[in-house]
């Protein structure tokens, strides 16, 4: 068979509404919780029967939102400064002959929300509303490897990003009460550096702006410094 077609068992409710902004990887940003939600007729006990037994999870999933664009056979890895050509299938790069996607994330719990069933995740580094196709343990013993290779990608990336925030910011960080991570995952994916590789570059300050969850962060860049200028909850 040369064509497949598979149904979508949930959706990921996400912090990250937009691509700018999410970690190239899951696990660098503990703090980014979110929810994989199972609808009828996959909202069933017995399919996540023993599943809390097990810390983390694989998830396939589909990049939805970039499924449409196509692929390439080559990809410019951010990683590599976005200046050299890699084989996209030696590269994680969203634009694949299949748009579809691996993540492992840490399962929280699981719990029923109605006719719906919910499995809290953290650590996740996938797009609000991400359809997910399959869910699978993820085992230790067979899927952490000492000694294996990882290509130009050889360990976690690390920047010298410092941030910074404003009275108002802060302040506004506080008073959420129903996400008291609010603060830290802010400042853990401002030091991640989530411009553009072309953008690195320049020496004067730029101004950006980002969606997580239902807030509108906005901050400035001053070469290795970013500064939260404001916190503001979306209309």
């Amino acid at each position: 068979m040369s064509f497949f077609q598979f149904n979508v068992i949930g959706t990921v409710e996400s912090p990250y509404k937009q691509k700018f902004a999410i970690p190239r990887q899951p696990g660098l940003i503990a703090e980014a919780r979110g929810k994989l939600v199972l609808d009828p007729p996959y909202a069933d006990d017995d399919i996540v029967r023993g599943i809390e037994s097990f810390s983390h999870l694989w998830l396939v999933f589909v990049f939805h939102e970039t499924a449409s664009k196509g692929w390439s056979p080559l990809v410019r890895p951010p990683r590599l400064g976005g200046n050299t050509r890699k084989g996209v299938f030696a590269t994680r790069a969203t634009f694949r002959p299949n748009p579809i996607g691996l993540s492992v994330v840490k399962l929280e719990r699981v719990y029923r929300q109605q006719e719906k069933l919910v499995l809290e995740l953290s650590g996740i580094d996938l797009l609000d509303g991400t359809p997910i196709l399959d869910i699978k343990p993820y085992l230790p013993y067979a899927d952490a490897l000492p000694g294996a290779a990882g290509g130009f990608a050889d360990s976690a990336p690390e920047t010298r990003m410092a941030v910074s925030f404003s009275e108002q910011a802060r302040d506004f960080c506080l008073a959420q009460h129903a996400h008291p991570e609010l603060a830290m995952l802010i400042e853990k994916v401002l030091k991640q550096d989530p411009r553009p590789s072309y953008k690195k570059q320049r020496d004067t300050e730029q101004h950006y702006g980002m969606t997580l969850y239902h807030f509108n962060i906005k901050w400035t860049v001053n070469g290795e410094h970013n500064h939260v200028t404001e916190i503001s909850q979306l209309p």
